[in-house]
């Protein structure tokens, strides 16, 4: 399903690390890789630099990471392709991904208790939140493994495509599934009728129902969660709980906005996920 692998890195920890932990990815699936680096354009004033050559200047450490992903792949016997471009680094890893027909992005983001802000996390929830390719992001200190996996379902056709991407873990590596749906209540709704909250759960049941029929179609074993409450706070916390190795959760892409509305569910999740987290794109 995976066959060609954009990976970025930008010399930050958690991009090498989401480098490193894509190489289990390429082993099993055979995959075919690039990586990439992007330097972004000089926003300063250019009046105020004592530098002769500012680009050369600011190229240098995107090209360290990509000779220090150049040895770690070469460590582990894999013969990728390095790529250093300039722009935009969301714009230009999404429009690479497209261009070089690539069936996943590999991003590395901070672990989800850091309070840091850094370059790489603000990239990948923009990559997450445009790009019509399927995103695996990868936080700090995880490993990537797909054992025990645990699929959000909404009743959309992303959550539909997640699942079939769970399927095929099953088929393949012999994944353990479950299935959570999260109805997401009003708080409100219980302080003027506590019965109405009872729509928004059957709904939910619905939606658990129909993919359970899509699991036995596909001749996949799924268990099923049933939650109440939001939505991004009852799938991490399950994830947590339940010591899951992956997140599948459908989202869908945005190509062309250049400014995006952050927060949705598959953000939040991304944004607090313990484990990777696999966005599904059509």
């Amino acid at each position: 399903m995976f066959d060609r692998l954009l990976i970025a890195v930008d010399g930050s920890e958690a991009s090498l690390h989401a480098l490193e932990q894509s190489f289990v990815l390429i082993r099993a699936e055979k995959s075919s890789a690039k990586v990439v680096s992007v330097v972004p354009p000089y926003e300063g004033d250019l009046r105020l630099v004592g530098v002769k050559n500012i680009h050369a200047m600011m190229r240098q450490p995107y090209e360290a990471a990509l000779s220090q992903a150049s040895r770690a792949a070469e460590s582990q016997g894999f013969a990728l392709k390095f790529l250093l471009e300039d722009g935009e680094p969301d714009e230009q890893i999404v429009g690479l991904a497209e261009s070089e027909g690539c069936d996943l992005i590999v991003i590395g983001v901070r672990d989800a208790n850091s309070s840091e802000m850094f370059l790489m996390g603000s990239i990948a929830a923009r990559v997450v939140g445009s790009s019509p390719t399927h995103v695996l992001v990868v936080p700090y200190a995880t490993t990537l493994k797909w054992n025990k996996v645990l699929v959000a379902v909404d009743g959309s056709p992303f959550g539909d495509k997640a699942q079939e991407i769970a399927f095929y873990l099953q088929r393949t590596y012999g994944s353990s599934i479950t299935l959570l749906c999260a109805a997401d209540v009003p708080s409100h709704i219980y302080g003027i009728d506590p019965s109405a909250a009872d729509g928004f759960i059957s709904r939910a049941r619905e939606v658990l129902d129909t993919a359970v029929g899509r699991a036995e179609a596909a001749g996949a074993r799924a268990e099923v969660l049933l939650r109440e409450g939001d939505p991004a706070d009852s799938i991490t916390e399950e994830a947590r709980k339940g010591n899951f190795d992956l997140i599948l959760i459908g989202s869908h892409g945005r190509k062309g906005l250049k400014r995006l509305l952050m927060g949705s569910v598959t953000e939040r999740v991304i944004a607090r996920a313990p484990c990777p987290g696999l966005v599904a794109k059509i």
